[in-house]
């Protein structure tokens, strides 16, 4: 027993290379279609193996199908979306406190998958599905484009598998808004990275009606805007007299103007609320609900670290996390990522540190810093390396999937949610 155990990972490998070169003469949308399928079938795999465990619970009797047993948790709220709507006065309870409703939940997606239902007649939660793996194959499809931009095929093929089989990709084929959001990001990193500022603006549009990631966009923009502006005009004139720098004036132009969309769009969806329920902070009062504390700045990671660390260590943890991070930006594998890629991440992060509460929610939240994906697939060039790092994140997503995505009461109630 004990050999056929040592012998079981280096046989998946085996198995896993054969396929690779089954597919290494497709086109390369085929060869990322085989990819992001091949994860999805394993995820699904994973899903009804957990299902089979999934004792009683608020949404459906134990031991659910595949089907049942991915439509719980946020995907309800968008269901409830689609069939109700959004609350024009916000929910409370006796002490007048605002309690878990649908403005936390973005209406791109609802709306998608509600305009599908109509036109077709299937239930939302079909719909829905639907929606999320359609956008999760089209985000597969960009990202691979955008890998292009900065790697040879096969880096950028390796860096699609990365992304398909990351510990909480499970999540692209569940009805979740991540696929429609990531499939947007994507497709708006690339064309900034191109440099087609105008065509960004209805790309990011619809992004900041997906998730609430328009706020580290439009931070991600306006750094980027700086940057081009310094080179261009705070610099010194070349030898020759003319001004140094990348952009035109007429590109300046366009990413001022991506920028000022962006920093609009980003408070739409806060906006949206305050307009439906005349309570300016109905979208943060409703986001606060889950942390079950106000909205502090920094402070919860803080909270965190204490929790975990103690009083001392717990106070330099944040710290000694932005620092590492920051540091991984500057590492060579992840400057080859170049300027923007890299300015993303670190205002997406940023954003995460100010704003956001740690909790298991965290990992799910990760995906958007997708672009390292690429740059840990130029860590080395083994396949070795590549391989186990893919067989590792698919060991992870078990303990996604059966830690967080199953249901489970804790002790002193409540649960860990995904």
């Amino acid at each position: 027993m004990a050999r056929r155990q040592a012998g079981f990972v280096p046989t998946l490998q085996a198995l896993a290379a054969q396929a690779w070169r089954a597919i290494q003469g497709w086109t390369w949308w085929l060869q990322v279609t085989a990819i992001y399928f091949a994860a999805r079938l394993v995820s699904a795999g994973i899903f009804m193996a957990a299902a089979l465990h999934q004792g009683p619970n608020p949404w459906f009797p134990a031991k659910p199908d595949y089907w049942n047993f991915i439509n719980i948790w946020d995907a309800r709220w968008y269901g409830q979306v689609i069939a109700r709507g959004y609350p024009s006065v916000l929910p409370t309870d006796a002490a007048g406190n605002v309690q878990e409703n649908a403005w936390a939940f973005y209406p791109l997606f609802p709306a998608l998958a509600g305009g599908l239902s109509g036109l077709t007649g299937l239930v939302p939660a079909a719909s829905l599905t639907i929606i999320a793996m359609l956008a999760g194959w089209g985000a597969a499809l960009v990202v691979y484009i955008l890998f292009r931009h900065k790697a040879a095929h096969a880096s950028a093929l390796w860096g699609v598998a990365f992304f398909a089989t990351f510990p909480v990709s499970a999540i692209l084929q569940v009805p979740y808004a991540e696929s429609l959001s990531l499939l947007l990001l994507a497709a708006a990193l690339l064309l900034v990275v191109r440099r087609q500022y105008l065509w960004s603006i209805p790309v990011v549009v619809l992004l900041c009606l997906s998730r609430p990631v328009g706020v580290p966009f439009a931070a991600m923009l306006g750094l980027l805007l700086l940057r081009h502006l310094w080179e261009r005009f705070g610099s010194r004139p070349a030898v020759n007299g003319q001004r140094k720098g990348t952009h035109s004036n007429g590109d300046l132009a366009a990413l001022a103007a991506l920028t000022a969309v962006g920093g609009a769009m980003a408070l739409a969806w806060p906006a949206a609320a305050w307009a439906a329920t005349g309570d300016i902070q109905a979208y943060t009062k409703t986001e606060t609900v889950w942390r079950g504390h106000d909205l502090v700045p920094f402070k919860p990671w803080f909270d965190t670290g204490v929790d975990l660390f103690g009083p001392v260590l717990g106070l330099l943890a944040p710290f000694v996390f932005v620092a590492l991070f920051g540091a991984m930006l500057f590492l060579p594998p992840v400057r080859q990522l170049g300027v923007e890629l890299r300015l993303w991440c670190a205002c997406y992060m940023g954003y995460l540190v100010v704003f956001l509460h740690p909790q298991t929610s965290t990992f799910r939240m990760l995906l958007p810093l997708f672009p390292l994906a690429l740059g840990a697939v130029l860590v080395s060039g083994s396949r070795a390396y590549r391989w186990t790092m893919v067989i590792m994140f698919l060991l992870l997503q078990i303990v996604w999937i059966v830690w967080l995505w199953a249901w489970a009461q804790l002790p002193g109630g409540g649960d860990y949610p995904p």
